[in-house]
């Protein structure tokens, strides 16, 4: 993109509460990218929400006392025109979709999980005909803006905007990747910042095939290390466990698997966790409504005028900043590297070139360069092309609203036990999120 002095943002689902992090986040970065007008959009279901989030969002702008407007807007084409830059953390159906997500599967003794499964599936039926709504208007109103999207699935969506629009300049976002350099770091005994990896496959499902410090190899020896961690030692996140895998296991695939990978290597135990939580009405979509509850409660305080610590306990934190990080990087052409889902564009030789992947890219000013790593490394191969066309599938359902392909796709996600089960939870699933789902329904 072209260097401007300033910077327009638009931010679809403004009324989350990751907000704030992506306000924190702009405002440290004011002095290399000067964003002087931050929309924040969402729709009027969210009123309430966004109207606390704005004020808070403009309480922290005075006292960094940087020249940024905080624009609040029910009218998604009012703040898009003229965009440079469009981010979307949406919630099709919000909190309570996603408890229907998680509950219906335990119910039936199958796992549910927001981005993975029959949940990460529906999750993308709501959200994929929103986002390909919302390029059509991008293509008339600011055709030359990135969309940088961090709603779940990340890379589901992505494929759906690669797959059926021409437009060019969707990136999806993940904060596993961050995390995953994070805990190298640590093993490593490193900075961050001398951390880069090699990554293969798609979100919420890569393996690192190859980690870095300064430009050097170490993954022998991280490979050694982590093959050998006790279970407080694993690289964690905020909404599930993540349990140690055997050295037999690590040391044979020689690739270490992003945290996600506990619903496929631990399947037996994820789903003992959850049936445990299910019965005590504490599954993750329960506990996060708890917590958003909490702090919105802390946003409407009008003596808050900075991020508070406790949005650090949110699942997704480091998401907005992964955003504005990425963001920052185009705007100045920096060329460093960081992990983000794009067209394949032969990065990974056995994919198909207009697939999602979640890959190592150069950032530029004309947006990621993904790193070739050439075919999927053999032990995990038959791991990551499943999961494609697991992907590839639920993004054409998701369009077409055909529903035996949903049920058949399903069936392709070994986190579905049985035939019998995958069309028992679609239909019950389709059935309850009818309102947010009309192509099933044409």
């Amino acid at each position: 993109m072209k260097k401007k002095e300033s910077v327009k943002i638009v931010t679809i689902g403004g009324g989350s509460s990751y907000t704030p992090e992506l306000v924190e986040g702009f405002i440290k970065r004011y002095d290399t990218l000067p964003v002087r007008e931050l929309w924040l959009v969402d729709i009027d279901q969210g009123r309430e929400k966004l109207e606390i989030v704005g004020a808070l969002a403009k309480r922290m702008v005075k006292k960094a006392g940087v020249p940024m407007e905080i624009k609040l807007s029910y009218d998604r084409k009012e703040a898009l025109a003229g965009a440079d830059f469009v981010t979307t953390q949406m919630r099709i159906g919000r909190l309570a979709a996603r408890v229907l997500d998680e509950r219906i599967p335990l119910s039936y003794g199958m796992i549910g999980q927001e981005t993975n499964g029959a949940g990460g599936m529906f999750k993308a039926f709501r959200t994929i005909p929103v986002i390909l709504d919302i390029v059509k208007d991008m293509e008339k109103l600011c055709p030359d803006a990135w969309l940088i999207n961090f709603t779940n699935p990340a890379g589901m969506v992505t494929e759906a905007v690669i797959r059926y629009t021409g437009f060019q300049k969707a990136i999806g976002l993940c904060n596993v990747p961050v995390n995953m350099v994070d805990g190298f770091a640590k093993m490593l005994g490193v900075k961050e910042q001398e951390v880069t990896m090699e990554i293969q496959g798609v979100n919420h499902f890569i393996f690192a095939t190859d980690v870095f410090v300064n430009g050097v190899s170490r993954f022998e020896e991280l490979l050694y290390k982590y093959a050998n961690l006790k279970g407080e030692d694993t690289i964690q996140m905020k909404n599930f466990v993540s349990l140690p895998y055997s050295p037999a296991f690590i040391q044979g695939i020689q690739a270490i698997p992003c945290p996600y990978h506990n619903y496929y290597f631990f399947t037996k135990e994820q789903l003992e966790e959850e049936l445990g939580q299910f019965q005590k009405g504490t599954v993750r979509a329960e506990v996060v409504s708890k917590t958003e509850a909490e702090l919105f409660e802390l946003y409407a305080n009008e003596e808050l005028d900075e991020k508070p610590q406790q949005l650090a306990m949110r699942g997704g934190a480091k998401y907005s900043d992964a955003a504005c990080s990425l963001i920052q990087s185009i705007y100045n052409d920096t060329g460093d590297i960081q992990y983000v889902d794009v067209r394949n564009r032969g990065a990974i030789s056995d994919l198909p070139e207009d697939s999602a992947v979640e890959v190592a890219c150069r950032i530029t000013a004309d947006g990621p360069k993904p790193l070739a790593t050439g075919a999927l490394k053999l032990p995990i191969s038959g791991y990551v092309q499943m999961m494609k066309a697991f992907e590839r599938m639920t993004v054409q359902a998701a369009v077409t609203g055909d529903k035996n392909l949903a049920v058949a796709a399903l069936n392709v996600n070994p986190l579905c036990p049985s035939d019998a089960l995958a069309n028992v939870v679609v239909d019950e699933l389709l059935r309850v999120h009818r309102e947010y789902l009309p192509q099933f329904f044409a």
